[in-house]
């Protein structure tokens, strides 16, 4: 009797297992493409985040290529929470999205803090969301050089230099520096500038000469802000995705996708990352590098 049980036994197993990797399989393939049954595969809004110091573009460039391809999602939203960042970088990003803004609408929601750099990328948007308290603005380039001449004398300490030109040496931490190359480096930085308040004139669609005015560095709240014309309205990442429906006709509930986040240690993000990235960014800040970055202090937090 149970030899003759034994093949419905094993074709059961067998049409269980094949059940169980069906679903499992399925599951997979739901999860990685972002399905959810109730929604529409139209209604989904890309979300990049930019958080932080700006020292790297490819990341957010890419993720904007990815999203701006990707057919499923009719409008993109810039979720910014930073201080600004590196020239380059900042350049690129903002390159990136007025490329993306010719195929997709994109709208920049504006956090805590979308200073310099950060307020340069969200000109290039469509349309900018800012909250009544957001720090933003600070149009401006800056460059911070260390100097420890005194210290290493102190210790005893003396650098020789032998350098095949006046200026390779510029900005060198060991010595003070000239007038020469002080008014080289001003030079410098009034070309960069003037980038800045172009491509910002040229985002928001606002004659040089107004933004030339207020390019002095400083810093404004929202609801300055959208005095001035550099936000074009007031609230929250909330309103950031009702006017991206608006922008794109979508009706009726909206998926939100974000960039996949690579997994970190918890231990490792809890006690060591903040302070690694803080004691980084300063020693970068030290480094002789040009960026449109706000140098003050600020809480930022999404």
């Amino acid at each position: 009797m149970l030899k003759k049980d034994n093949p419905i036994t094993l074709v059961l197993l067998i049409l269980g297992v094949a059940i169980l990797f069906f679903g499992t399989a399925m599951a997979i393939v739901l999860s990685l493409s972002h399905v959810t049954p109730s929604l529409s595969f139209g209604n989904k809004i890309g979300v990049v985040p930019i958080n932080g110091v700006i020292k790297d573009a490819d990341a957010i460039t890419e993720q904007l290529i990815a999203f701006r391809k990707d057919k499923q999602i009719k409008v993109i939203i810039l979720r910014i929470n930073s201080p600004g960042g590196g020239v380059g970088p900042s350049q690129e990003i903002y390159s990136e999205t007025k490329r993306t803004t010719q195929t997709k609408k994109v709208i920049a929601s504006l956090g805590s803090l979308a200073a310099s750099g950060a307020y340069y990328i969200a000109s290039a948007a469509d349309s900018i969301i800012a909250n009544p308290g957001t720090l933003t603005g600070s149009i401006g380039v800056l460059m911070e050089f260390i100097r420890v001449e005194e210290l290493l004398k102190k210790i005893g300490i003396e650098m020789q230099v032998i350098k095949s030109g006046e200026f390779k040496d510029i900005g060198s931490p060991n010595r003070k520096m000239t007038d020469r190359e002080k008014e080289l480096l001003r030079n410098l930085l009034e070309d960069i500038r003037n980038q800045f308040v172009t491509a910002v004139a040229k985002g928001r669609n606002l004659p040089r000469e107004k933004v030339l005015e207020i390019a002095d560095g400083r810093i404004f709240s929202g609801r300055e802000a959208k005095e001035l014309g550099l936000v074009d309205c007031l609230g929250n990442f909330r309103d950031a995705v009702n006017l991206a429906k608006r922008m794109a006709h979508i009706k009726g509930e909206v998926k939100l996708i974000y960039p996949e986040r690579k997994r970190r240690s918890f231990l490792w993000d809890l006690l060591f990352k903040d302070l690694i990235d803080s004691i980084i960014n300063r020693i970068d800040c030290h480094y002789g590098l040009f960026e449109y970055r706000w140098n003050g202090e600020f809480s930022v937090s999404d």
